[in-house]
């Protein structure tokens, strides 16, 4: 259980007052100083069943050195207790991502997924991913904390994020649709494994 709050006060029938400590969970922009943690972090944790993001996906995960471009150039928002980081996620401009095979794939669907609203190009849109959040405190709103800093700090920049996702992710599924507002957009074979790919407007 989180809140916002130092502490709880409950006023008694007797007059006193009860205060209840609970942990405060807040999300904050990475700086250089988390490098070292979110590098540990995105080793231990490749396999989770959470994530979306090419990289994980397929095993592998990133250096100290992407982690420090993303930090200073892009986006990761963490999600801490008491200091100690529980989870976070990353976003990107393409022309981080476009070194790698899945994403150029990505980049030449672009143009298919503009559905009802605008074209996507790389100047209005984003690669979003990968989320991570720890199993314990899962199920307590740290994904929709960590996708709402995600999309305040990215929408003055850009007006969308793509991401894909493993077709037998469905737990990664649900969650981005049910909770981040993200739509299916296209579907895609990529190296004999199966993707959605998924587009979310974050600019209002």
């Amino acid at each position: 259980m989180f809140i916002d709050n130092l502490s709880i006060l409950a006023r008694l029938e007797s007059g006193h007052k009860l205060t209840l400590d609970i942990p405060i969970m807040q999300t904050r922009l990475a700086t250089k100083q988390d490098i070292d943690t979110l590098a540990t972090l995105e080793r231990q944790h490749l396999n989770d069943e959470l994530i979306s993001g090419g990289f994980h996906l397929e095993g592998q995960a990133f250096t100290r050195t992407e982690l420090t471009q993303l930090v200073e150039k892009h986006w990761i928002v963490v999600a801490e207790v008491n200091g100690r980081i529980i989870g976070y996620v990353i976003a990107g401009r393409w022309s981080f991502f476009e070194t790698w095979p899945i994403y150029r794939n990505m980049l030449q669907r672009l143009n298919r997924m503009n559905g009802d609203g605008p074209q996507l190009t790389t100047q209005n849109s984003c690669q979003y991913g990968p989320i991570w959040i720890d199993n314990a405190h899962r199920g307590q709103g740290v994904f929709e904390a960590l996708i709402a800093g995600i999309y305040r700090e990215v929408a003055p920049s850009f007006d969308y994020m793509v991401t894909f996702i493993a077709d037998e992710n469905e737990r990664s599924l649900a969650a981005h649709t049910r909770k981040a507002n993200m739509h299916v957009a296209d579907f895609f074979t990529f190296s004999d494994r199966d993707y959605y790919l998924l587009r979310v407007e974050i600019r209002s």
